[in-house]
């Protein structure tokens, strides 16, 4: 698996911190930026980089990104078909959100989460499996249709 990340100013510092813990780790990761800090850089453009390349291979990836509130990030990258992004309140939500709702991209408020909970969000965004019960399937399939009547 492949992990796509990537970050704005305010959460540049977390991505990097992020993305070393994930190699270390032994992960796959390709950072799609920002490669430096750049305080006039916009989210809108890491989220629909990770976004684009979880969308092509969503089986077979997932995305981690990174911004002030997290808000932009999980909107943007939640356009993209075959997306599902979460906004990790915690790491017990982000386990609902993959073992319920399949969710391929992680998107986390720099400013509300320190490097301790990070590690733990993301460690459970990347072990967690989808549930596969059939009601979840189901509403993901209804999800699908909506993105496919949208386009």
């Amino acid at each position: 698996m492949i992990i796509y990340i990537g970050a704005d100013h305010r959460g540049f510092k977390l991505k990097e911190f992020i993305r070393d813990f994930l190699k270390n780790k032994g992960y796959e990761v390709v950072d799609l930026g920002n490669a430096n800090y750049d305080q006039n850089d916009d989210y809108v453009d890491f989220a629909k980089e990770v976004a684009k390349r979880v969308g092509i291979d969503s089986n077979n990836s997932r995305g981690i990104l990174v911004c002030g509130s997290g808000v932009g990030m999980d909107v943007t990258a939640n356009k993209f078909r075959k997306v599902r992004s979460v906004l990790a309140i915690s790491s017990d939500h982000v386990y609902e959100a993959r073992h319920d709702d399949n969710a391929n991209v992680l998107s986390i408020a720099a400013n509300f989460t320190n490097e301790s909970d990070a590690q733990k969000i993301v460690g459970t965004f990347l072990e967690t499996s989808f549930g596969k019960e059939e009601r979840y399937q189901r509403r993901l399939d209804k999800i699908a249709q909506i993105e496919n009547e949208q386009f």
